[in-house]
């Protein structure tokens, strides 16, 4: 059960709701900043956030950690 006073909350809220959406129906919509260059600034920082990764990986020589097995082969035990 609602109150009066949530009840009117609500209804005011869906009341601006269909105020708001009947004005941008009358609206041509015009092609903002993001709409022109959004996509192309996204598919730049994609490619130069690639880049700088690939070089990163392939010639700063950072060791990475990787998993040693495999590759180390233990040291023969010294008996005293």
């Amino acid at each position: 059960m609602l109150t009066p006073v949530a009840r009117s909350a609500l209804g005011l809220t869906a009341r601006s709701i269909q105020r708001t959406v009947a004005r941008q129906a009358h609206h041509k919509h015009e092609a903002d900043f993001h709409d022109k260059y959004g996509t192309m600034i996204l598919l730049g920082g994609a490619v130069f956030c690639a880049s700088i990764w690939t070089y990163v990986v392939t010639q700063t020589g950072i060791e990475w950690n990787l998993s040693p097995v495999g590759r180390v082969t233990p040291k023969e035990w010294r008996e005293k």
